[in-house]
């Protein structure tokens, strides 16, 4: 060894750790993807309410304008309910409780809190 040069320990190489192929190996996903039930929101009718407040409710809750408002809200009160959404449940909890913490009817002297919704399967009955 020539005197300029140090003196280092001998160099070890680590394998290389290679996933090992195998082309007759097949593997299967037999999981089944269920997809979440759909739910519906159904607003209730009552005496409590008028056509301006439900047309002012669904326009904040739902960004509906006048005029789908006004025809949701005669749907209610000719049939006592209407569907307003179609989604998963959680969706369609938070836009009942946004319907339930709307406030009363002004205009009502008797309008004691908000309307009432209800959230259903939709394989339920209506």
């Amino acid at each position: 060894m020539s005197p300029n040069r140090l003196a280092l320990p001998p160099r070890t190489v680590s394998p290389t750790v290679r996933p090992t192929v195998r082309p007759d190996v097949v593997f299967e996903d037999n999981t089944e993807v269920v997809p979440e039930p759909l739910w519906r929101l159904v607003l209730l009718d009552d005496n409590d309410h008028s056509y301006d407040y439900v047309i002012e409710m669904l326009g904040a809750v739902f960004g509906y304008g006048v005029e789908k408002a006004f025809a949701l809200a005669r749907i209610v009160d000719t049939q006592g309910r209407v569907t307003l959404m179609t989604a998963e449940h959680d969706a369609c909890m938070a836009k009942q409780s946004q319907i339930h913490s709307y406030g009363a009817d002004p205009r009502i002297a008797g309008s004691k809190g908000s309307m009432s919704a209800i959230v259903e399967r939709i394989d339920t009955v209506a």
